[in-house]
């Protein structure tokens, strides 16, 4: 079984979707973790990219790190504009969730790369709420992140490969004022049997 979260950045996907399957007994894949070390590739499309206990490999070298940082995040963004980058990711993301149960993350999980999936949820937030909690990940400012943000948010909403928008039969899901726990309660809930 495959449920699939999306949403824009700074709605909570990652701590929500490992979370979830830690409650669910399912894996986690962070598809995030995966567009980020694409970024920092010389070849994104070729880069092997291996998501193994917890760490983020590129070509052999760890970048667990390196791909949390603002810079990261951005250039992730632009590269995952890119349809050839966004073919050679889906595909890859599809070989690792072939089997077994999964909790997958992203941008375009119920749209494109599992739109089978048995549930899908698309995270939101408000828009002040994901900066701040961007900035506090980061040691930064809230207004420079919400400033990055929106320029992401639009880039990922308009881009011609994979837009970032929610599947039609999604559940939307507002983390705004939520714990981590209440939010994975909710998920927890929607869960079929």
């Amino acid at each position: 079984m495959i449920v699939a979260i999306d949403g824009p950045a700074g709605a909570g996907k990652s701590t929500v979707a490992r979370a979830a399957a830690r409650a669910l007994g399912f894996q986690y894949l962070d598809t995030g973790a995966m567009y980020r070390a694409a970024g920092l590739a010389a070849d994104p499309v070729s880069a092997d990219i291996r998501l193994e206990d917890g760490r983020v490999l590129l070509d052999g070298r760890d970048v667990t790190a390196d791909i949390r940082t603002n810079e990261a995040g951005e250039r992730a963004s632009v590269v995952a504009a890119r349809p050839e980058v966004r073919e050679a990711m889906v595909a890859k993301q599809r070989a690792i969730m072939a089997a077994g149960d999964w909790v997958a993350e992203g941008r375009d999980i119920g749209t494109v790369v599992a739109p089978d999936a048995r549930l899908k949820v698309f995270l939101t937030a408000s828009p002040r709420e994901r900066a701040r909690r961007r900035a506090a990940e980061l040691g930064t400012d809230v207004a420079t992140v919400l400033a990055d943000q929106t320029l992401r948010d639009e880039r990922d909403r308009t881009r011609a490969a994979s837009p970032l928008q929610a599947a039609p039969d999604a559940v939307e899901l507002d983390t705004t004022g939520l714990s981590i726990d209440e939010v994975v309660a909710r998920i927890g809930a929607l869960v079929p049997s």
